[in-house]
């Protein structure tokens, strides 16, 4: 098995944004992302990043950033890979900067958990522009609703953790060779000092929910022995390889 960790360009917030409840006062940079994962039935792509037309025309207050070498096209090809041979779409949620490349995708199966699906099509007003960029819901999608933790193929497993969102995701990639596996996160900390101390970003649609998530992920990732990324942290991004050089597992 084999992962890419894609770089999909940069956002720029409060402090307050990035930690609930903390003081605000700065600005803190995090990193838009999506993983490419090779396995033995084909291409997994685990969420989209940002658009950055659609995200400059509804988010310009943060400062969303990205080159042409990090669009989600331009980072598959890095990893040797079209747009076209991306398989499956794994959406952690739908929020802007997770799934706004997913219209590339077309002929791609997008998996995402049935209350995230529904509380995307209708949001409650306060998180509305979280959910701006619609495109991912067109006519030919080929959207495919779960519930429940879900066994996306062997070695990947999809575990529930709302508070973030209704039905935000994160996914276990669990190797069976004997190597270190990896549990991304996604968003249910921003940061890995917020994932240490158990504090969830500002936006969040259920605190509670929230706080149970991130002891989720915590109790899954000593089960399984695997090692958590956060990957909204541009500091966790140091130890990760950029493309096209992928992690083995």
């Amino acid at each position: 098995m084999r992962v890419w960790f894609l770089r999909t360009g940069t956002l720029t917030m409060d402090r307050g944004q990035v930690f609930w409840n903390a003081p605000g006062g700065s600005l803190v940079t995090i990193q838009a992302f999506g993983v490419l994962i090779e396995h033995d039935g084909g291409l997994l792509l685990a969420d989209t990043g940002f658009d950055l037309v659609r995200a400059r025309a509804a988010l310009p207050f943060l400062e969303p950033s990205q080159t042409p070498d990090q669009s989600i096209r331009s980072q598959i090809e890095r990893c040797g890979f079209d747009v076209g041979d991306v398989g499956t779409i794994f959406n952690s949620h739908l929020h802007f900067d997770h799934s706004g490349g997913n219209r590339h995708f077309e002929h791609a199966t997008v998996l995402v958990h049935e209350r995230e699906l529904r509380q995307a099509r209708d949001p409650a007003t306060f998180e509305a522009l979280a959910y701006a960029d619609t495109s991912w819901d067109h006519a030919d999608a080929l959207i495919q609703p779960f519930v429940g933790d879900h066994q996306l193929a062997p070695g990947l497993r999809i575990y529930e953790t709302p508070g973030h969102s209704a039905g935000h995701c994160s996914l276990l990639i669990e190797p069976s060779t004997g190597t270190t596996p990896l549990l991304i996160g996604f968003d249910v900390a921003y940061t890995e000092i917020g994932f240490e101390r158990g504090i969830q970003p500002t936006m969040h649609i259920d605190p509670i929910a929230g706080q149970h998530s991130i002891q989720r992920v915590k109790d899954v990732a000593r089960t399984a022995g695997a090692t958590v990324c956060v990957l909204h942290d541009p500091a966790a991004w140091a130890e990760l390889p950029s493309p096209p050089e992928a992690y083995e597992l």
